[in-house]
């Protein structure tokens, strides 16, 4: 997305200091095959893009809306903010 320049190129040093800190409410979620699973309750229709499926799969498997502007992912049956 930075390079993109869709976000600001201090985006991924301010990630990594809400990360690090550890009462911060945002928490890194690693790529398990648990959330490969709930891939599989994502609709590929709905979303394709298999980033924005495994985000959506993170956010299924946490049972928490997804954080996100775009289009198809609002689109989509899932919960989301923004």
């Amino acid at each position: 997305m930075i390079e993109k320049n869709r976000l600001p190129r201090n985006a991924y040093r301010d990630v990594k200091e809400v990360f690090a800190d550890p009462d911060h409410v945002f928490k890194e979620a690693p790529l398990t095959a648990e959330i490969v699973d709930a891939m599989f309750q994502v609709p590929r229709t709905e979303i394709p893009e298999m980033p924005d499926r495994i985000l959506a799969a993170t956010a299924v498997y946490f049972g928490v809306p997804i954080i996100s502007r775009d289009g198809r992912i609002r689109a989509a049956s899932l919960q989301t903010v923004w």
